[in-house]
């Protein structure tokens, strides 16, 4: 039994998928793989997110240290997004499923 901010989970999948799982966590990771960005950034390479939902996302991954917001002191104020050192050992594990996913693309159309 695993447990993880008072939760249990019978499985380290479970778990998992409760970190980054769904449709829009591992998009905002692998786009600040690439680079440092604000919020009108991420909003414009995804845009069909909410501005609600990607607020709640990237919450929820700064909460679980995968992501660091960094506030500027400035009028009007700069928010911008990096991934922490954590949130970077996810990279090859998206990257590993972006190969997966091109290879089971490139199978079914030979089929």
């Amino acid at each position: 039994m695993l447990k993880f901010k008072g939760n249990e989970y019978s499985c380290s999948m479970e778990l998992t998928l409760d970190i980054i799982g769904g449709k829009w966590k591992p998009l905002i990771i692998w786009h600040l793989g690439k680079k440092t960005m604000r919020f009108s950034e991420l909003k414009k390479t995804l845009p069909n997110i909410t501005q609600k939902m990607l607020t709640q996302q990237l919450r929820a991954l700064e909460e679980d240290q995968l992501v660091n917001r960094f506030v500027y002191t400035q009028v009007p104020p700069k928010v911008e997004y990096s991934l922490t050192e954590r949130g970077k050992t996810l990279l090859p594990v998206l990257s590993t499923l972006c190969e997966w996913a091109i290879g089971y693309s490139n199978s079914l159309e030979d089929n």
